[in-house]
């Protein structure tokens, strides 16, 4: 999935880690991110919480796709911080899933909390290996 996925990594998004129900995202705000209060744009930090979520929710193999976003801000990011998004899936019945992303800085402070619905629609995004089934890592 990260092969294809041009938006994330012209961000310049890096994926930390990625495991079942679960990813971490990270980025740094640069100046070109900043708003006219000197603050990153809301948009981009939204898009990490999103690019966090899209892992996570796809981390089990199944194409699953984006139903409902909200986010709340609660802290600026500044230039120059380098922000870590953690998503967690709270919730997956049937084709609907539920999942949490905290947006921190390094100094772990929280600066966004987001929260995903998401709808697998059906399909793989690779095909499993004998290892994966037997509950070896497979990388998204």
């Amino acid at each position: 999935m990260w092969a294809d996925d041009r938006a994330s990594q012209h961000l310049g998004f890096s994926i930390e880690r990625v495991g079942p129900g679960e990813a971490v995202l990270a980025w740094t705000i640069d100046e070109h991110h900043a708003n006219g209060h000197g603050i990153c744009h809301g948009g981009f930090i939204f898009a990490l919480a999103d690019s966090a979520f899209a892992f996570a929710c796809n981390s089990h193999n199944a194409v699953t796709v984006a139903q409902h976003n909200s986010i709340t801000y609660v802290a600026p990011g500044r230039v120059g911080d380098r922000l870590i998004a953690e998503a967690r899936e709270i919730s997956r019945t049937g084709r609907s899933g539920i999942t949490d992303v905290t947006v921190r800085r390094e100094d772990r402070t929280v600066l966004a909390h987001f929260r995903g619905h998401s709808r697998t629609i059906g399909g793989q995004l690779f095909e499993e290996s004998e290892a994966g089934r037997e509950g070896g890592r497979t990388n998204t």
